[in-house]
C-alpha cells in the first residue's frame, strides 16, 4: 500500500547572520538603544533585510532581540553607529524574542513589516 509523503515546509527565505563586532544603534538625539547583534539575510539575494537588534539585559543576561527593517535605519559612518528612526518606544512593543529565535518565513517578515509599517 502507497503512501502520500508528507509536503515538505517550505525552506525559511531568510537566514540569521550574527555579528562579531556588535556596531552600536542610537536613536535620531544619540540617545542609547543598543546594539546591532544579527543581520537577518535574504537567501535568494543575499542582501540583508533587517537588523537585529539587542536591547536591554545586564552581562549577557536578559537581553530581548528585536529585528528591525533596514528602511528604518540609517548609518552614520562618521560616528560608526546605527541611528534607529522610529520612536524607541515602538521599538520596545514590537515583535522580539528573548530566548529562542522564531522561524523566519514569509510570515515573520511580514509580521515585522505591518508592525512597522514598513515594506516587506
Amino acid at each position: 500500500m502507497a503512501t502520500t509523503p508528507a509536503p515538505t515546509p517550505a525552506p525559511a527565505p531568510l537566514v540569521q547572520a550574527l555579528t562579531s563586532e556588535q556596531p552600536r544603534a542610537e536613536t535620531r538625539d544619540g540617545a542609547a538603544v543598543g546594539t546591532v547583534a544579527a543581520y537577518l539575510i535574504d537567501k535568494a539575494s543575499g542582501q540583508a533585510t533587517h537588523a537585529v537588534l539587542s536591547l536591554g539585559g545586564f552581562l549577557g543576561m536578559g537581553k530581548s532581540y528585536y529585528p528591525v527593517p533596514f528602511a528604518l535605519l540609517g548609518f552614520d559612518p562618521v560616528r560608526d553607529v546605527y541611528v534607529v528612526r522610529v520612536d524607541p518606544q515602538l521599538l520596545k512593543g514590537g515583535p522580539s524574542w528573548a530566548n529562542h529565535a522564531p522561524v523566519f518565513d514569509n510570515a515573520y517578515a511580514e509580521r515585522v513589516a505591518r508592525y512597522y509599517a514598513a515594506e516587506h
